[in-house]
């Protein structure tokens, strides 16, 4: 059987199992309660990172950079994230549920205007008209859900972005990216970078090599299908390859990481026993090893090396880098499996609950041997790790992550940091008690191949006031604190992922 042809039984085969043969029927719908979580936000105001979007729609809203930009400091940060929470009396109990809005700050001239838009996905539009939610959701059962063509019928667009050829994309887990209007965040519809791949999953966190053209995958045995699909975009957006390898076995993947020469996917094992949506329905395996896939990028057909490894549970990676035959990947481990299906449950149904943030481990694959191995750093109470990919193939990043830092009211970060593990070196800028500080994305400066050299931008939500607001750092001196912020008159939940588009010179 040719490849295409393979591709379109599978992408049949999956889109219809993803549905589930539970969720094709009424049921019994289990959701939080919107009237609670607006009594849990009057006692705990950091609770509005997780409150619903007021209007599909922000600005543009221009408003005066406080502090002083390089002139060299010029684009857009796009960001993304889970807005829309509630319908009809119906809250969801999952953060992955909520639908998408794609966050656009542009900086210029002393100002930063900022759009913020609903993605118009066809559920997003469909439970709009119908006045409820009607479809599959991640991590919530939700009532008579309607029949589906796909995948991207049940797609929320929620998760990151991404810039590829001029294109903007809103990302998710499952089904295709959404092309919006680089300027004015309007929704075009979904990719379709091949006839036979339509609707096939085009994962959250694709990776830019250094010759400009991405790498991506897209996790069908979490579909109902089987294996893992690799893409391979080039630089001016157009598809390169499209592969399928075998998993052996269902494994849980979020993110993936590489190397100059390869891809490592770590899958997480689980069991699935069909009681609601995916999450409900899932449980992660800690007394089964996790499997690594090591595929080599000038042979993507094929798998160069498969490891067994100790459990190990993680949605987010930092760096990879390889040395005498040895890969490390730098990842972030959340040590309470159960806990971290569900993220922040009980900030969802308005309640106080702990944090969770994760532990910085390395693992090491020797690709002589075939044997892999975890190691610890000590480094603890961060996520969502950024690094400047320009750092040289052979050693280690600088890692810049929230983290958590002194007093705060939220059990969310309130700082952000850099941290040198192979040097032990870590310099922190604590924004407040009371602002909820989010993913930060480095930039490099223009013209410069120095690695480091560049700035920090991220987001930052301050509950007491109801704003929202974005901050930029240099890099090299983040204890220094932000060199320009910016706040707006308005607030929105937190987000996700990011990507900044520099302008052109």
């Amino acid at each position: 059987m040719d490849r295409r042809r393979f591709l379109r039984n599978l992408l049949s085969g999956a889109t219809i199992a993803a549905l589930g043969p539970a969720l094709l029927h009424g049921a019994d719908a289990f959701a939080g309660d919107p009237a609670e979580f607006a009594a849990g936000l009057r006692e705990h105001p950091y609770l509005a990172g997780w409150r619903q979007v007021s209007a599909e729609a922000f600005g543009p809203t221009t408003v005066q950079i406080e502090g002083r930009l390089p002139a060299d400091f010029a684009g857009t940060l796009y960001r993304n994230g889970p807005a829309w929470f509630e319908r009809d009396g119906f809250r969801y109990e999952h953060w992955f549920d909520g639908d998408g809005m794609v966050h656009g700050w542009r900086f210029g001239n002393g100002t930063v205007t900022h759009r913020g838009r609903m993605v118009q996905t066809p559920k997003f539009k469909r439970e709009r008209s119908a006045g409820r939610f009607n479809t599959l959701a991640a991590g919530t059962t939700v009532a008579d859900p309607v029949a589906l063509r796909n995948n991207d019928d049940a797609s929320t667009a929620n998760t990151s972005v991404v810039v590829i050829g001029g294109r903007l994309f809103a990302l998710s887990e499952a089904g295709s990216a959404f092309e919006l209007d680089p300027d004015a965040l309007d929704t075009i519809g979904p990719r379709t970078w091949r006839p036979d791949l339509q609707a096939l999953p085009f994962s959250a966190h694709p990776l830019q090599d250094r010759d400009g053209s991405w790498w991506n995958f897209g996790a069908l045995s979490m579909l109902g299908g089987a294996g893992l699909l690799v893409w391979h975009i080039g630089r001016d957006g157009q598809l390169i390859d499209a592969q399928v390898h075998d998993m052996g076995a269902p494994g849980y993947l979020h993110a993936f990481v590489q190397t100059d020469r390869y891809l490592v996917f770590l899958l997480t094992p689980f069991d699935y026993t069909p009681a609601g949506s995916f999450f409900e329905s899932l449980t992660f395996a800690p007394q089964r090893a996790s499997t690594v896939l090591v595929v080599d990028k000038t042979a993507p057909d094929r798998v160069a090396r498969r490891f067994e490894v100790e459990f190990t549970m993680a949605y987010h990676f930092g760096d990879a880098f390889e040395r005498d035959g040895e890969i490390t990947v730098r990842t972030m481990r959340l040590a309470d499996v159960a806990r971290a299906r569900s993220p922040h449950r009980e900030a969802m149904f308005g309640h106080h609950g702990p944090a969770a943030p994760a532990e910085l481990v390395e693992l090491r694959l020797d690709m002589r041997t075939g044997r892999g191995r975890w190691e610890t750093t000590g480094l603890g109470g961060m996520e969502f790790p950024m690094f400047d990919a320009r750092t040289p193939s052979n050693r280690g990043a600088r890692l810049y992550t929230p983290t958590n830092a002194g007093d705060a009211t939220a059990p969310y970060f309130n700082a952000v940091q850099m941290i040198d593990p192979v040097a032990g070196r870590r310099e922190l800028h604590r924004y407040g008690r009371d602002i909820l500080a989010e993913e930060h994305v480095f930039i490099p400066r223009p013209g410069s191949t120095r690695p480091d050299d560049g700035w920090l931008v991220g987001t930052l939500l301050d509950p007491t006031r109801d704003r929202s607001g974005i901050a930029v750092l240099d890099a090299q001196h983040i204890g220094d604190g932000p060199i320009a912020t910016a706040w707006l008159p308005y607030a929105f939940p937190l987000g996700f992922h990011g990507h900044f588009a520099q302008a052109a010179a």
